[in-house]
């Protein structure tokens, strides 16, 4: 029995009219959702990727302003932006797109956003709160991907999750979404002995660790869920960390790359720029 294919694509159009709804209701209210975007340097992949959230922002009518640095901007004047966007109350969310200059340090400009315009949910105090299981602004893509197994009716609760992969982006932090939903967790990562042994017991495993085709059918169980978060470029073709056209034959439900876990990361940034605005008038 072939996998059931969960299209992030179709799924985050979905939920981004459900946005543009409350948009609407809240600019009846007098409240306009906005987002503030700094891009740093000219890296085509990274300014492709911003231009897409300011898109998508303005096709649910959300406000989004784009501030476009040179890669020769001081650490001090970079602070100094973000410190007046925090001030700014008519700027709901703030989002550096990353990474940075080696000259600038990544974790100072993560911390010196406002954790109430931490829209991107990178803020130490936005982790230490999903962490607790507290009210905050998660992760955007392992937000998504939770969102999307529960749209798609998986069960969650008492499952064995793998995640392949611990960065702090999206390895570690789905992980914590998943124990938060009573899944039982393992991590595996380049030091984990005989990870196949490990990844073949997962329900649900997760693979996020840029290695195209890294898992195939024979590391899965059959009826497992896998979640393919790797985007890797290879002949000029984007493909996952998942072998798909072996492990859709094997796996319950797949996502594909591209159209899979992608256009949930900026549909769970302007659902987060929505819940921050809500806040600021709450």
């Amino acid at each position: 029995m072939a996998a059931e294919i969960i299209y992030g694509s179709e799924l985050a159009q979905e939920i981004r009219s459900e946005l543009k709804s409350e948009v609407e209701t809240l600019n009846g209210q007098g409240i306009h959702p906005k987002l503030s975007v700094i891009i740093i340097g000219d890296d085509p992949a990274s300014k492709s990727y911003v231009r897409g959230k300011q898109k998508a922002s303005n096709k649910i009518g959300m406000d989004a302003d784009l501030w476009e640095y040179d890669s020769t901007i001081t650490e001090t004047e970079l602070l100094n932006k973000i410190e007046e966007l925090n001030n700014e109350k008519s700027v709901h969310g703030i989002l550096v797109q990353l990474p940075l200059p080696e000259h600038i340090e990544d974790q100072k400009v993560i911390e010196a956003i406002s954790p109430e315009k931490d829209v991107d949910g990178f803020h130490p105090i936005s982790i230490g709160k999903m962490m607790t299981n507290q009210e905050t602004f998660l992760p955007c893509t392992p937000h998504g991907i939770i969102v999307m197994m529960e749209r798609a009716g998986i069960e969650l609760e008492g499952k064995h999750a793998v995640i392949l992969g611990r960065s702090n982006l999206v390895g570690k932090p789905v992980g914590q979404l998943l124990l938060n939903k009573n899944a039982t967790v393992t991590y595996c990562h380049s030091k984990t002995e005989d990870a196949q042994n490990i990844t073949k017991q997962a329900d649900i495993l997760i693979v996020a660790i840029g290695k195209p085709s890294v898992i195939s059918a024979e590391d899965i169980k059959s009826g497992a869920v896998v979640i393919d978060v790797g985007v890797n470029r290879v002949d000029g073709k984007l493909t996952g960390d998942v072998d798909f056209e072996s492990v859709k034959e094997k796996a319950s439900y797949l996502t594909p790359v591209p159209k899979g876990v992608g256009p949930m990361t900026i549909t769970m940034l302007l659902h987060n720029t929505i819940e921050a605005a809500k806040r600021i008038h709450q």
